[in-house]
């Protein structure tokens, strides 16, 4: 088994996250404390998004990164900086597959399960 892709992964993570906290509570400190909306997350998500569609771009140029430094940049970085970003690009890849069907579904049942998932962890320990 080949370390380097995990270690790359793994530095990528540590790195995402990171970012997510400081940039989040950045963001969000920039609105009233009465702001319900979370301004933080959005915003990490949605850069996310913007990121992970970039990196992937580059890489499929051809020779611009090694595929460990597309695994850091994609699945490390990406990945703990925000999961959404993977959610996004994955239904895009369903889509550019016109598998319309599959795409409605992931998001409908991500989004209802994790929803009733999260509610049933948080009165399970309630």
């Amino acid at each position: 088994m080949k370390i380097l892709p995990f270690l790359a992964v793994f530095v990528g993570s540590g790195l995402g996250g990171v970012c997510r906290y400081a940039l989040s509570r950045a963001v969000q400190s920039w609105f009233p404390a009465a702001t319900a909306f979370p301004w933080g997350t959005f915003a990490v998500n949605v850069l996310g998004c913007f990121l992970i569609g970039l990196f992937y771009g580059l890489a499929d140029r051809g020779a611009l990164m090694s595929p460990q430094l597309r695994l850091l940049l994609t699945v490390g970085f990406c990945g703990g900086f925000t999961t959404f970003s993977t959610f996004i690009n994955e239904n895009s890849l369903l889509f550019g597959q016109s598998r319309f069907l599959l795409v409605v579904l992931y998001m409908l049942l991500s989004i209802a399960v994790g929803f009733a998932l999260l509610y049933a962890g948080y009165r399970l320990v309630r």
